[in-house]
């Protein structure tokens, strides 16, 4: 009887043992094997025979991981405090590093974005974190590329979302699009009494050069005048156009 029972436990131990030794890894899956410990290989995908007890799989995998960086608290470079957020993306590109060289490369990844997100826009004023917002994503994508490479970890893009500002710093930034609006329009106003300054000056230029023309313009004027509904006109008489009548008179 002790004997079967004893043949029933190795029975159920070899098969406990050959079951967790069977590893099926998906396509997205690799599995880093070490061998007592030390480094053996990388296998993936599909079934994985691992020895229990004298090999460990860990499993890492290779899909793009969308990480949003928490709300970060930045000074610009032009003293103004702004809570910016983020989002990462990045993937395993060598399970191997991924494992080896770092304890927790998804928590090294994420606390390295929070910096790096600091360091970087507190090198930049205020308009450029709003409106150059691709060189920004550029920049901090490129500086988290070259520091996760030692972890297998290729960033493969950064996307600044929002840029947070206090209401005082709102305010004060539309009493500026207010006064820059204004400066505008004095100046298209200011460019176009100019235009017309430089038209009249030529129009007086050529009615200068013919007495006849400034006369004609004249009884154009009275013409406009007669065509409004008024009871009582008065008008100046020009010297030069009752010289032009005596001359004839005397003729």
């Amino acid at each position: 009887m002790i004997g079967s029972i004893i043949i029933y436990v190795a029975i159920a131990v070899v098969l406990i043992l050959l079951f967790s030794a069977i590893n099926i890894l998906k396509e997205y899956e690799r599995g880093v094997i070490f061998l007592l410990g030390r480094f053996w290989k990388v296998k993936g995908p599909g079934l994985i025979i691992v020895v229990p007890i004298v090999q460990q799989m860990v499993r890492v995998q290779l899909r793009t991981v969308v990480m949003e960086v928490a709300a970060q608290d930045v000074i610009s470079r032009d003293n103004v405090s702004v809570r910016v957020n983020a989002v990462i993306y990045f993937r395993v590109v060598d399970p191997e590093k991924a494992i080896i060289q770092v304890e927790d490369f998804y928590e090294a990844t994420t606390q390295l974005a929070q910096t790096t997100l600091r360091s970087v826009l507190g090198q930049h004023e205020l308009d450029q974190m709003l409106a150059e917002r691709e060189m920004l994503n550029a920049s901090i994508q490129a500086i988290l590329d070259r520091a996760t490479d030692a972890w297998g970890i290729k960033v493969t893009a950064v996307e600044i979302k929002r840029v947070d500002l206090n209401d005082s710093m709102i305010r004060a930034i539309g009493r500026q699009a207010e006064a820059e609006r204004e400066r505008r329009a004095k100046v298209i106003h200011a460019e176009g009494e100019l235009q017309a300054a430089a038209k009249l000056q030529e129009a007086a230029t050529i009615l200068s050069q013919q007495p006849q023309a400034i006369q004609l313009r004249y009884l154009q004027t009275l013409i406009d005048i007669a065509g409004e509904k008024s009871s009582t006109i008065v008008f100046p008489l020009p010297i030069n156009l009752l010289e032009s009548l005596t001359a004839k008179l005397q003729q």
